[in-house]
């Protein structure tokens, strides 16, 4: 677990995180609330780490014009996701939890739609193709922990589960198994998983 542990506030953000506030988002259908963890992860350019791309994209600020990647695929796209873990481990958040994120898409869990209405979204600075580091799943286990214990969160998956053939991340190379213990989550939040 993380040295310092997170704790989410009554505003819906994360004491700990650095907070960059996305304009992104839209309130919860009334009653909402966040029972599910959706994990994925991102890379901009696509499997290159470090720099201001992943946050500039979530702020709207993102200049099309210095990647081609950008250009062909992000180019007047509107997205954002709650947190962004990157590779040393450090936690930013982009979007209250009380709020929806944009970072679902067009995704089911078990049979109920639109992921975003009941979901929180947290980013791995990463790609399929590469194993995630240390400190972030350290950051992550403190994150689920401290969403765990202020939400009524039944559940993890990855945003491939949610929208299986359109998304493929967290990908091959996260390691749930570590995660489970880490977080010392019982079986039943790890839907997914289960052998």
């Amino acid at each position: 677990m993380s040295a310092t542990p997170f704790a989410v506030g009554d505003d819906g953000w994360v004491r700990g995180a650095r907070a960059l506030h996305s304009p992104n988002f839209e309130a919860r259908p009334i009653g909402a609330v966040p029972t599910l963890i959706v994990i994925h992860n991102i890379s901009l350019p696509p499997g290159r780490f470090g720099g201001s791309a992943i946050a500039d994209l979530f702020l709207n600020r993102l200049d099309c014009d210095a990647h081609p990647y950008y250009d062909a695929h992000l180019r007047g796209l509107r997205v954002s996701s709650h947190f962004v873990i990157r590779r040393e481990g450090d936690l930013e958040q982009f979007v209250s939890c009380d709020a929806r994120a944009w970072h679902a898409g067009v995704s089911s869990f078990f049979g109920r739609e639109r992921c975003n209405d009941f979901s929180v979204g947290i980013e791995l600075e990463g790609a399929d193709d590469q194993p995630f580091e240390p400190a972030q799943y350290a950051t992550l286990a403190s994150l689920v922990a401290a969403l765990a214990a202020h939400y009524p969160i039944e559940a993890l998956a990855g945003h491939s589960d949610i929208a299986p053939g359109r998304k493929t991340d967290p990908g091959p190379h996260f390691d749930w198994a570590r995660l489970q213990r880490e977080t010392a989550l019982a079986d039943r939040y790890f839907p997914y998983r289960r052998a």
